[in-house]
């Protein structure tokens, strides 16, 4: 049985069965989109770490402000991946192990927390998503919560 933590609409964190002793089922939504169509099998132990990260740089405000104000989140992600000089690094996000690296993924302040993201692979399964950007906007505090009250529960279960 899958356990959801938060809104697929905004973001959410859902824990589904061990398939290992150290390996689990976790799906990740955002803005309504899947983010773990290619692989969702996470190492328990440095998912709830880098999930545990993200959630207090989050919680703090950690996170930078809008990197250009006077642009849509869907320009701001291009702008940010066109970028050679090592500026979009601080804008990197979720960067959680092997179940979102077919996601490129960016996150800024701006009043919530916007997470732009796009399927970097060729043979991402839905093809109307390839190429597209897609925004996630979610408070921050609530983010915070849905990510932590997630991995409490897969610290728990190991």
């Amino acid at each position: 049985m899958t356990q959801p933590f938060g809104d697929r609409a905004t973001f959410s964190v859902e824990i589904g069965e061990f398939t290992s002793p150290t390996l689990r089922v976790v799906d990740l939504w955002a803005g309504g989109k899947r983010l773990t169509v290619d692989d969702n099998e996470a190492y328990v132990s440095s998912l709830v770490l880098y999930m545990r990260r993200d959630a207090e740089r989050v919680r703090q405000r950690a996170i930078k402000p809008c990197p250009f104000p006077e642009n849509t989140p869907e320009e701001i992600f291009e702008l940010l991946r066109a970028d050679q000089t090592g500026f979009r690094q601080q804008f990197w996000f979720m960067r959680w192990s092997e179940i979102v690296d077919n996601v490129s993924m960016y996150a800024y302040l701006d009043g919530d927390l916007v997470i732009v993201f796009q399927f970097r692979r060729p043979s991402h399964p839905f093809p109307e998503d390839r190429g597209k950007v897609f925004v996630a906007r979610i408070r921050p505090d609530e983010f915070a919560d849905t990510v932590e009250r997630a991995a409490d529960r897969l610290d728990a279960e190991r």
